[in-house]
């Protein structure tokens, strides 16, 4: 007697899906702690690991949370100094490289935080704070005082 091979039909419809999950690229304490669970789960239960090994790994744990909150802060203040930079450039004679290659000179009379980097107007063109490769001080007014 023989019997027929089963075969697997192929799924259709919303059954169908595979679960793809894309690769972490950095280290975070998820990871670290997913590590960490499965060397415990999977120690000899004659030479468990040692507590001393247990601690070094927790606080490696902390160290890099607190260096990551590190980054994250540096980060922060790098955008804030732009920011102020870029602000302190307000009425200002600035020099910048426009987007052909050529330097000019003008005065910077607004500034958007839109994008990743500041953007500041100048004569009427929006330039972005890294293109800026000088500053000469507040145009000259043309009007002269008057005399009482």
């Amino acid at each position: 007697m023989t019997i027929p091979a089963v075969t697997a039909a192929p799924t259709t419809g919303m059954y169908s899906s595979t679960v793809t999950r894309a690769p972490k690229q950095t280290m975070d304490s998820e990871v670290f702690m997913s590590l960490l669970v499965t060397q415990l789960r999977n120690q000899d239960p004659s030479s468990p690991m040692d507590t001393n090994q247990m601690i070094a790994q927790t606080t490696q744990l902390a160290m890099m949370e607190k260096l990551n909150a590190l980054a994250t802060t540096n980060e922060e203040n790098f955008s804030l100094q732009m920011r102020m930079a870029a602000a302190a450039l307000v009425g200002q004679e600035v020099t910048f490289t426009d987007a052909g290659g050529v330097e000019s000179t003008g005065q910077a009379t607004a500034v958007s935080y839109a994008g990743s980097v500041p953007q500041v107007t100048v004569n009427g063109q929006t330039i972005a704070l890294d293109a800026i490769s000088g500053v000469t001080g507040a145009k000259a007014s043309s009007v002269e005082p008057v005399e009482p």
